[in-house]
């Protein structure tokens, strides 16, 4: 269900509420008045702050998981696998760094155990398919031996914490980005000796 212009809004204005102060300390008043309305005017939107976080976490964790079902199909080398992964956490936190700090930080929170497995499975499936193409890398000589969970585990915290630091250095290009990090990810930061 894709939300409505108003709908999507709210969704923005609660995912930077819910970064800045934390899920728990925001209210739906508080919700409303960021957008200088009424309290009451949001539940023709929205049901409840819960269904704010849903649409949040979901609606993000649904794209992570659609693009790496892609990459895990496609017949791309590890590396080209591992470069469009770098790529899509870069576009995510250039254009909605706020819903991210949601997904990283708020998922938790999820009251509907339907909701809470669904994003669990989502995560734990995204994380699986990221070790399997890093093991597939090593195995093809294109990644270098190291323990895969090192590897794993190096790459995806810098780019699930990306959001904080980027909100930092906003005077920092869009391309210096995609090409350095992508670069620092895949090749490291040693000069190699011809």
């Amino acid at each position: 269900m894709k939300p409505t212009d108003r709908k999507t809004e709210i969704i923005n204005v609660a995912a930077r509420l819910f970064k800045e102060k934390g899920y728990s300390a925001v209210t739906v008043r508080d919700i409303a008045q960021s957008m200088n309305i009424k309290a009451a005017s949001l539940y023709n939107h929205i049901q409840s702050k819960q269904e704010i976080l849903v649409l949040i976490v979901i609606i993000i964790a649904e794209e992570f998981t659609t693009v790496m079902e892609e990459v895990q199909q496609s017949e791309a080398s590890a590396i080209a696998k591992i470069e469009r992964i770098i790529q899509l956490h870069i576009d995510i936190t250039l254009r909605n760094p706020d819903a991210l700090a949601c997904l990283n930080n708020d998922w938790m929170h999820l009251e509907k155990e339907a909701d809470l497995k669904y994003f669990l499975k989502m995560r734990t499936d995204y994380e699986e398919n990221f070790r399997q193409i890093v093991k597939e890398g090593v195995r093809n000589g294109e990644i270098q031996h190291h323990n895969p969970e090192v590897i794993i585990f190096s790459i995806l915290s810098t780019l699930r914490t990306l959001y904080i630091w980027y909100n930092k250095t906003k005077s920092l290009s869009e391309n210096t980005l995609r090409n350095d990090m992508r670069n620092v990810l895949l090749n490291g930061i040693t000069v190699n000796a011809r």
